[in-house]
């Protein structure tokens, strides 16, 4: 059985390899290298080295893109994974409905974005029009009003796996605690969070890369207005890339830049959650 299995996986394998190789790898070695040259198509590449990045780092739009991002994503990782771990905590108790809840919860998350982005835009400056204001007056509003959009698209799918780990959790060993006098916040805090935290590492990942990458709601919801202040990196890059002809070399130099930083943090979340686990 082995000696088959050893004889034909490469053949299994091959073509995920090929495929891999043609739609992620070249193409992602080839965005590098022209991130250090100035081109309007792969062919009239010219090096030029470090300019790209240099003008990235010395553009305000990028600079403001890049720090408006990051307080988002700080906000919704956190927003997000309270909302999502409350609610998995009331739908696995004995609630009548609670499939119900379940489903109705889970459904945001399979709205596309650019609708998605178009119905609360709709919604929110519904609301602020009998103020006299939209989403775009100021860059707080565009601001809240990506930090509920993306709750309320994604707190229904991060509650679902929590939902998976407490479930996975043995009812001896909540039953064996209340025995030894345990109250229901103490069974949180020394059981239920520590036996989670598998859950935890998979949502604030998949919660903190899409934060990062939002695109399609931010263009739908405010399109970076006013004046690009409530554009985030992969709008800005894309503005960039597509803004003006001769750009491109600086739009690829901005997409390395934010490859590297999310990169960087979602390693540094997964060792630090990690280590939660085992200590756990």
């Amino acid at each position: 059985m082995q000696r088959h299995h050893n004889k034909y996986f490469p053949i299994f394998l091959l073509p995920t390899l090929i495929a891999f190789t043609i739609a992620f790898l070249i193409p992602f070695i080839l965005g590098i290298i022209l991130s250090f040259t100035e081109f309007t198509t792969v062919i009239d590449a010219r090096w030029v080295g470090l300019n790209n990045y240099r003008k990235a780092f010395t553009n305000q739009e990028f600079l403001n893109a890049l720090w408006f991002t990051v307080r988002f994503v700080v906000v919704s990782v956190i927003t997000i994974n309270l909302f999502a771990f409350s609610l998995a905590l009331l739908l696995t108790r004995k609630v009548t409905g609670t499939n119900v809840f379940r489903t109705v919860f889970f459904m945001p998350n399979l709205i596309g974005g650019i609708v998605l982005g178009y119905i609360w835009q709709t919604i929110i400056n519904g609301v602020l029009y009998h103020y006299g204001v939209t989403l775009t007056y100021r860059q707080e509003y565009g601001f809240w009003g990506l930090v509920i959009l993306m709750n309320w698209q994604m707190i229904g799918y991060m509650m679902v796996i929590y939902i998976a780990g407490i479930q996975n959790i043995s009812r001896d060993i909540t039953e064996a605690a209340r025995i030894d006098g345990a109250g229901s916040f103490q069974i949180l805090k020394k059981i239920t969070i520590p036996l989670v935290m598998p859950s935890v590492t998979i949502c604030i990942f998949l919660t903190m890369s899409n934060s990062f990458k939002l695109f399609d709601q931010n263009l739908a919801l405010t399109a970076g207005a006013p004046s690009k202040k409530t554009a985030m990196l992969a709008l800005d890059i894309f503005n960039t890339f597509y803004g003006s002809v001769g750009s491109e070399g600086v739009g690829q130099a901005k997409a390395v830049v934010f490859f590297v930083i999310v990169a960087v943090i979602a390693f540094i979340q997964l060792r630090i959650t990690r280590r939660k686990e085992l200590e756990s």
